[in-house]
């Protein structure tokens, strides 16, 4: 996707695409309203030590950062990105190469890797990052380790069989079946950072008191204020000069939801940095940037998809019929320019164009009111009931006016939709729970498609929100994660990709487009390139981005 020109929108409703929340935690076409050459600090001079971010983020992440048991959303991952590293992360290309890690290698068969450590690098706490240390949080994410307690991760590494200490800086990482695509799971969207051992075994405040070997260190937190963090001066990285990172010498990280509030505080200088989505407020931002008011960096490149999330184990929604008659109730083109100004890319599947899976043509149902009276129909004759479902959205305003869109179009194909408000601190256990039928979601961010095998994945999964227990798409999770080669997983996913539109799982809405906007003086978003030539930055947001390489203009 281009960066377009802003307008003036003629829709009958101005509000924001928030309506799609991000729970848990951008491909092809990237798009930027500043040159890639400035998200990373090239062609702006060069970069300048020192100086205090003031970055505000969507949301809080009222439960902390125990990583193995926390559930972070956008705001939750970028704040951990600044303090934790991870073993492996993506480049440019979206492959995923060794970070922490020097080396990670398999056996023939992918069901062996051995992972070897960067010499020299400490925790914040002055202890060493070593082999004992990576098998304890390794073995803490799948739920093998006394004092941690996990629900997510559990699933995510089930199929790691065993973890071993083969020497202090070697670990030998063993798997129940071939995963060719373990180094996208070691990252995780950035979740799976390393956690000091005396994080891991705190027993009462592993969530507050946070250490890791990155590339800031938490001074404060005050929950709904704000979070300080101090650079690490023995960080791991320097940069291409030799020179020592992180350049900023503190991150004041605060919790902003207003996306209003964040444009205002940026454009008053009251902040130096902001994340946004959606596409009123990023239209707001291509004005403010082409005005030469502030610099964004703006990207939809490996995205995450926006969507109705259905629960297919309970009426309505058990029913395909129900299913394809609500996607077909919705006239996708309106919506868009109704509560996204047309800024925002209709979505046919959960993968984002670019991406591994990836159909032009999905198959998807598309937008036909008269058939979508006729399923209306045929769902009573089979039932004996009226279509009627509630939906659950979270209670600010622009999402309640919204989500009144997708209740009016479903009343003119003759659906009831009744529209309940839910806090999105609620959201993950209400999705947990199965108690709901349709709910507003963001999740599946690009990347490698095999991780998503948690959210998919049947057979009782309690992460599987949708409730779906499908044998093609379980089938071809297990075949995607097992074949390393790009031109077959894209096959295998663009499989589960049509399986998905022919059985109706989700009411797909959007790609996500996010943009961090930054004062004027302020560059170097996407960081500097990977270590021992790995390439360049991975040009993504949908999983928060590293501050490593940010600085501010003296």
């Amino acid at each position: 996707m281009q960066r377009q020109k802003h307008r003036n929108s003629k829709s009958l409703l101005v509000v924001s695409s928030l309506l799609f929340v991000a729970v848990l935690a951008g491909a092809c076409g990237g798009s930027s309203s500043s040159s890639d050459k400035e998200a990373t600090g090239d062609g702006s001079g060069k970069p300048t030590p020192g100086g205090t971010l003031t970055y505000a983020l969507e949301g809080e992440s009222a439960d902390g950062w125990c990583l193995p048991e926390a559930q972070l959303a956008i705001s939750g991952i970028q704040v951990a990105r600044s303090i934790y590293d991870t073993l492996t992360a993506p480049n440019k290309d979206g492959d995923y190469v060794p970070f922490l890690a020097e080396t990670l290698t398999p056996n023939a068969d992918y069901t062996q890797w051995t992972l070897t450590l960067r010499p020299n690098i400490t925790f914040h706490d002055g202890t060493a990052l070593d082999a004992t240390v990576v098998k304890n949080n390794l073995d803490a994410y799948r739920g093998k380790y006394p004092a941690r307690s996990v629900l997510l991760f559990s699933f995510v590494f089930s199929n790691i069989a065993d973890v071993t200490v083969v020497d202090p800086m070697t670990v030998s990482i063993t798997t129940n079946t071939p995963w060719a695509s373990l180094p996208g799971a070691l990252f995780g969207s950035g979740r799976v950072g390393m956690v000091a051992q005396s994080q891991l075994d705190d027993p009462s405040t592993c969530d507050t008191k946070l250490i890791g070997t990155g590339p800031f260190s938490l001074v404060s937190w005050t929950q709904n204020e704000s979070l300080v963090l101090k650079k690490n001066p023995k960080y791991w990285q320097k940069d291409a000069d030799g020179t020592q990172l992180p350049y900023l010498d503190e991150i004041v990280y605060k919790p902003t939801p207003e996306g209003s509030s964040r444009i205002n505080g940026l454009l008053a200088g009251d902040l130096n940095a902001i994340q946004m989505s959606g596409g009123e407020q990023i239209d707001q931002l291509r004005t403010e940037t082409e005005a030469g008011n502030i610099n964004s960096y703006e990207s939809d490149k490996f995205g995450e998809v926006s969507f109705g999330q259905l629960n297919t184990s309970i009426a309505p929604f058990n029913s395909k019929t129900a299913r394809l008659a609500a996607i077909k109730s919705i006239d996708m083109e309106a919506y868009n320019a109704t509560v996204n100004l047309d800024v925002l890319q209709n979505a046919n599947g959960p993968f984002a164009p670019g991406g591994i899976g990836y159909l032009k043509d999905s198959g998807y149902p598309t937008y036909d009111l008269a058939e979508s009276k006729k399923l209306v129909a045929q769902y009573k004759e089979e039932t004996g009931t009226d279509l009627e479902f509630t939906l659950i959205a979270t209670p600010d305003p622009a999402t309640q006016a919204a989500a009144a869109v997708v209740q009016q179009m479903g009343k003119a194909a003759g659906i009831n939709v009744t529209i309940t408000a839910l806090e999105q601190a609620a959201l993950i256990s209400t999705a947990i729970s199965g108690k709901y039928q349709a709910m507003v979601f963001r999740n599946y961010p690009g990347g490698d498609p095999d991780a998503n095998y948690v959210w998919w994945k049947g057979g009782g999964n309690p992460v599987n929100f949708g409730r779906y227990d499908d044998a093609e798409i379980n089938a071809l999770l297990d075949e995607g994660r097992a074949t390393p080669d790009k031109a077959k997983r894209q096959q295998i996913y663009g499989d589960i990709n049509r399986e998905f539109a022919k059985e109706g799982y989700s009411i797909w809405l959007q790609w996500t487009l996010w943009d961090i906007a930054t004062a004027t003086d302020v560059f170097g978003t996407l960081g500097p390139d990977l270590p021992d030539d790995a390439g360049e930055p991975f040009p993504g947001l949908a999983s928060g981005h590293p501050v490593t390489g940010m600085w501010i203009q003296s």
